[in-house]
């Protein structure tokens, strides 16, 4: 039988590796990934709003209507238009925009052995209760890529969730493929991100939400712009 001092060493160095690795885990949770540098412009998101503007005249004159936005417009027209928690771009900016209805960032947990419960957002949130916890948005774009940096409250602690994807249409519905994604500084699996997100979207109380409007065909990201096409 083998020694019962050696079995005590071996249990020994596997429950503090085991600590160290889940102190580990949630030191990188805690720790914000740095946002990327995308300042609000307040002419770009007027240039966003007109944008808008034309594409709402030429539908009136029976013309297809394109929005293309570049990372600045849409960054500054998120943070002109969205009503995020702590954001004062937001609580300065007018009325948002008739055109094109926000799509919250995930927010949220569960219960911690749930790999899934680690993508804020991934429960029975409303896109709501998403967006009432979201303090900071910011949008990059890459060839067909979209990256979103989100910064949300949790409990009082303000945690970084990182998603990077492609945005498509599937019959009329708004559709997230992710590709990529991190809590703080901690890699998430592809597996966890498929999940949280099928979860979100699949939600009885988010499908309509994700739902296009009437007049808009298509919203994808094509050469690192976003393109919003009407009909």
């Amino acid at each position: 039988m083998p020694d019962s001092s050696l079995l005590k060493k071996i249990y020994n160095v596997l429950t503090w590796s085991s600590l160290a690795i889940l102190i580990v885990i949630l030191m990188l949770i805690l720790r914000k990934s740095p946002a990327p540098n995308l300042p609000y412009d307040a002419n770009a998101a007027v240039r966003a709003e007109q944008k808008f503007e034309a594409a709402d005249q030429a539908k009136a004159a029976g013309q297809p209507g394109k929005v293309q936005l570049d990372a600045t417009e849409l960054n500054s027209y998120l943070t002109r238009n969205l009503e995020l928690e702590g954001s004062s771009a937001a609580q300065q900016s007018a009325q948002p925009s008739s055109n094109v209805g926000a799509v919250g960032a995930p927010s949220n947990s569960s219960a911690p052995s749930d790999p899934v419960a680690q993508i804020p957002g991934a429960d029975t949130a409303t896109l709501e209760q998403v967006q009432s916890s979201v303090k900071d948005v910011k949008v990059d774009m890459d060839g067909d890529l979209v990256k979103a940096y989100v910064v949300y409250d949790f409990h009082g602690k303000d945690l970084s969730l990182e998603l990077e994807g492609h945005l498509t249409t599937d019959n009329g519905f708004l559709k997230f493929e992710p590709v990529a994604g991190k809590l703080g500084s901690l890699p998430l699996s592809q597996f966890t991100l498929d999940a949280a997100v099928s979860r979100l979207m699949s939600s009885p109380e988010n499908r309509e939400k994700l739902r296009l409007p009437p007049d808009v065909s298509d919203i994808r990201i094509v050469n690192g712009q976003a393109v919003v096409t009407y009909k």
